[in-house]
């Protein structure tokens, strides 16, 4: 798996997990329970992690829907 992106909000987060859903790309939120760690206060970023051969389809979906830049760089 890849990182597509890293960000601590939670927003964004559902927004890219809906994405990902609806285009049928498997995908896994890594770090989701580190905000109990950091009191649920968002300073830990989650990640979205994706299988390496969704990552075209994948970054292609979050640049149409105008979020390019939370794509973490290859």
């Amino acid at each position: 798996m890849i990182e597509l992106i890293r960000t601590n909000d939670a927003v964004v987060i559902s927004f890219v997990e809906a994405l990902m859903r609806d285009a049928g790309i498997a995908y896994f939120v890594a770090d989701q329970n580190m905000s109990v760690l950091d009191g649920s206060i968002g300073i830990l970023p989650r990640r979205i992690m994706i299988d390496e051969e969704d990552a075209e389809t994948a970054r292609r979906i979050l640049t149409d829907a105008g979020i390019a830049h939370e794509i973490r760089s290859a």
